[in-house]
């Protein structure tokens, strides 16, 4: 371990690898809030965030599981189609609260092409909220549907139809078949934004 005078003992939170206090830093000095999009094992969540002296005060918020409750959404809490769906809902709630611009916090995972933070991205752009972005870093429109994910079940069925089963058995079980995946996306889409169609009006 670094000693000596001039050593600075980090933030507890940097030492645990939860926050870049420098990328915070600039975040916060945009002046914009700050959409933070985080994904669990299982679920994602966005958060539309203000920072404050006292500490951030959360605007709005949505996860997965209200697009599973609210919207009927049947596929995985994670993937890029969820991903997206979640930015979409996050961005049509941000308007209804009159935030109309913000800034992506992804906190310290790497900013790789198509990744799902840049699906949720995609998603609270279309709902109408200002987020400053390269459009090279987003996903296509096929990966954002689950066509990938579709040709892969629609593989799988084929060639090992045991594999398939147990690599879609959550789909499965909730009553979705995988290669069905984009249709199902688009209806849920469709749910979305009927419900929040007035927002920007």
């Amino acid at each position: 371990m670094a000693r000596g005078p001039a050593y600075v003992v980090k933030y507890r939170r940097r030492r645990e690898g939860k926050t870049d206090y420098r990328a915070r830093r600039k975040l916060v000095l945009s002046g914009l809030p700050r959409l933070v999009v985080r994904f669990s094992l299982k679920n994602g969540i966005a958060q539309v965030v203000e920072a404050g002296v006292e500490g951030d005060r959360v605007i709005v918020s949505a996860s997965s599981k209200e697009l599973r409750k609210r919207f009927g959404w049947l596929g995985s809490g994670k993937n890029t189609p969820a991903a997206y769906l979640l930015g979409l809902l996050i961005g049509f709630k941000a308007l209804e609260k009159g935030v109309k611009k913000a800034v992506l916090d992804i906190g310290l995972r790497r900013a790789t092409k198509g990744a799902r933070w840049f699906a949720a991205l995609k998603g609270a752009v279309d709902a109408g909220l200002e987020v400053p972005h390269g459009e090279e870093i987003l996903p296509t429109e096929d990966r954002i549907r689950g066509e990938h994910i579709a040709e892969y079940a629609r593989m799988l069925l084929e060639e090992d139809p045991d594999k398939y089963k147990m690599r879609f058995s959550k789909y499965l079980e909730r009553g979705l078949k995988p290669e069905e995946l984009p249709k199902h996306f688009e209806e849920v889409k469709a749910r979305i934004v009927e419900a929040y169609g007035h927002v920007g009006e």
